[in-house]
């Protein structure tokens, strides 16, 4: 079999070429270790090696699974993530959220950070080897916890970014206070699931779906929350949902902060908002 035989697998089942060449691609690195390097020596593919490779993109094609599950991590920020079906697959968008909490954090010196529904860790990695800020990350799921914490290792981050099993903020201590609180919280409405795509399908409804009719549950209780655990002129961001940035911004400024601004992804969605308290 050939390469172009096992994309040929996946464009059969629905799956667009582009995409398609990029999932056989990242197979082949995965199961045969077959990189750029070995393209430009003119190495050959090890023929069991391809047989495990076709058998991985017909599972795909099956079963449609994501391909960051079938290798078990996914790529944020140039950085290889270890990712299973306890934790979301980290998406680009929310490398516009890891930025400008970066962004702040530098401008403001800041040194204890909460990201809240922490899921694989990746925020909190990220910002915690982009600054020299210390990050707990909380999840209610010990499952996720572990993925974090496994991340966290590969890493090296050692005493920069924690983990913590809690509902929202039930284990955290109301003497602690941070500078920032970060979170992309789950924000589909429940009612959203019968209609949502296939590969979203395995990732944990925990981190997706909210009980309410408008993606706004875990925000409200964050947003209620966190005056307690900032310290003055401490920030709160959020990722944000689509066609959810009025309704957070207004829970924000009842709330008590300040300074509130919404940040655009490359679609030109409503993606980050943050403010001051």
């Amino acid at each position: 079999m050939l390469i172009q035989d096992i994309v040929k697998i996946l464009t059969n089942a629905g799956i667009e070429e582009n995409e398609a060449n990029i999932e056989v691609k990242l197979l082949i690195e995965h199961f045969a270790g077959y990189g750029i390097a070995d393209i430009i020596l003119g190495k050959k593919l090890d023929e069991d090696k391809l047989k495990l490779v076709e058998q991985k993109a017909r599972l795909r094609a099956k079963t449609r699974q994501p391909i960051q599950y079938i290798i078990g991590q996914a790529d944020f920020m140039g950085e290889k993530f270890i990712v299973n079906p306890s934790v979301l697959i980290p998406r680009d968008e929310t490398e516009l959220l890891v930025r400008k909490s970066v962004e702040i954090i530098k401008n403001n010196g800041f040194k204890n950070i909460l990201d809240m529904c922490t899921g694989s860790g990746c925020i909190a990695c990220m910002i915690a080897k982009m600054t020299s800020a210390t990050v707990i990350g909380a999840d209610i799921s010990f499952e996720a916890l572990e993925t974090a914490f496994k991340n966290m290792e590969k890493m090296g981050l050692f005493n920069r970014a924690l983990f913590r099993k809690t509902d929202l903020f039930s284990k955290i201590r109301e003497d602690e206070k941070f500078d920032m609180i970060v979170s992309n919280p789950p924000y589909i409405p429940e009612k959203m699931k019968k209609d949502i795509q296939k590969e979203v399908t395995f990732e944990p409804d925990i981190a997706l779906y909210t009980k309410d009719d408008k993606g706004l549950e875990f925000y409200q209780k964050i947003i209620k929350e966190s005056p307690k655990f900032l310290n003055k002129g401490g920030y709160l961001l959020f990722e944000l949902g689509i066609n959810e940035s009025r309704d957070v911004a207004n829970l924000m400024k009842d709330a008590g902060f300040g300074e509130i601004q919404i940040l655009k992804d490359l679609s030109n969605i409503d993606r980050v908002i943050f403010g001051k308290i």
